[in-house]
């Protein structure tokens, strides 16, 4: 699983770092996914810190407020090394919010319905999915948007068919829940 502390501590590779600058280079490293709260690194760098994976190493103040410098500490790198080759478990059930809601459009208002808006909703993917191609297109991305936009079109894929699939089965699960 990805963690705030783990995400970090790859980050401090790079030389020590206060808490601001950890979250500019985690946000400029990683913009597909949210942009990181400040309470959230401290609190990560906190509890790193009472691990023994990172250390303060200096206290600077430009200013404005301190600011605590950190440094990755050899368990920290140790740590680091371990997280960055552990697989992650695939899910044994997969529970996806469009599955429960076309079952209860099934339930609620018949398979056409269902069958209905699966199709809507293929729809709605494939046009995203279109978008992030021409995106990827466009060029000038950073390798990691694109390799976050690689993944974004795989999972949209994954979708598009599970969406085919699912509209082809409306029948035998109207009958299933008859």
């Amino acid at each position: 699983m990805v963690t705030t502390g783990h995400v970090l501590l790859g980050l401090l590779t790079r030389g020590q770092q206060h808490g601001y600058d950890l979250k500019k280079a985690h946000d400029a490293t990683f913009p597909a996914v949210r942009p990181i709260a400040p309470g959230q690194v401290y609190a990560a760098l906190e509890r790193a810190a009472s691990r023994g994976w990172v250390r303060e190493v200096a206290v600077e103040r430009e200013g404005g407020p301190d600011r605590t410098v950190y440094a990755l500490t050899d368990e920290g790198r140790a740590e680091l090394d371990r997280w960055a080759v552990t697989t992650e478990p695939a899910e044994r059930l997969v529970a996806h919010p469009l599955a429960t809601r076309a079952t209860v459009a099934m339930l609620a208002v018949g398979a056409d319905a269902a069958r209905d808006l699966l199709d809507r909703q293929r729809a709605v993917v494939a046009d995203r999915m279109r978008e992030l191609t021409a995106h990827k297109l466009t060029g000038g991305l950073t390798l990691a948007e694109v390799l976050a936009t690689d993944h974004a079109i795989a999972h949209l894929d994954a979708d598009v068919r599970w969406l085919e699939a699912a509209a082809l089965r409306v029948a035998d699960l109207a009958e299933e829940l008859a």
